[in-house]
């Protein structure tokens, strides 16, 4: 998979993977890597997916309606990536922090969803449910940051909560922020994000 992995100036520090929204690619949300924690290690991912010439995780049906079937085979993809290229960059596996947006949220959710151990925790601006009906592991010690807006077109208010609350049970931590906004992506969001990282990942 085509992407950037710079590494950070502290090593016990979590490796973020970033992972970008719709149309968007590798270079996107370096800028958020930054605000979030500067020292640490990323590895910044372009979806292997085209949707009218824009990149995605994965393929979707129509709006808000994914293509479970390849929802599943790209998560196992970005799943093995991720283990591959730790043995290459030399970053601990088990201390990854997935950053995502939208359609990269929603791929970060998946991996949660479906490994138990692909993630230690996530910031998920603006994601949905990535997929109903499936039990979940057990998600103890792992944290994760939902930011959502109040007026999203594309997420509304209620799958926030309903995946929160997938989460909860599944028994993670979950933090769910709110914007009095859309389904674009806020400073105020991003600050948010940053703050519940210090508190909630950072030496823990």
């Amino acid at each position: 998979m085509k992407h950037i992995f710079q590494k950070g100036k502290d090593d016990t520090k979590s490796t973020f993977l970033l992972l970008h929204g719709t149309g968007g690619n590798e270079l996107d949300l370096i800028p958020l890597a930054g605000k979030i924690d500067e020292d640490a290690s990323y590895l910044s991912v372009r979806g292997n997916v085209l949707e009218n010439g824009m990149p995605r995780f994965f393929r979707r049906l129509a709006e808000g309606v994914f293509d479970e079937e390849d929802l599943i085979f790209r998560t196992k993809e970005l799943n093995d990536f991720i283990d591959e290229v730790s043995v290459k960059y030399g970053f601990d596996r088990g201390n990854v922090i997935a950053i995502g947006y939208s359609n990269g949220a929603n791929i970060a959710g998946s991996l949660l969803f479906h490994y138990q151990d692909a993630l230690k925790g996530a910031i998920l601006h603006h994601p949905m449910v990535p997929i109903k009906g499936i039990e979940l592991p057990d998600l103890t010690g792992t944290s994760v940051f939902i930011g959502a807006g109040t007026n999203d077109p594309i997420c509304s208010p209620l799958e926030s909560a309903e995946l929160q609350s997938i989460l909860e049970r599944a028994n993670a931590k979950v933090h769910l922020h709110w914007e009095n906004r859309g389904h674009q992506l806020t400073y105020d969001e991003v600050e948010a994000a940053a703050e519940w990282y210090k508190k909630n990942v950072v030496g823990k």
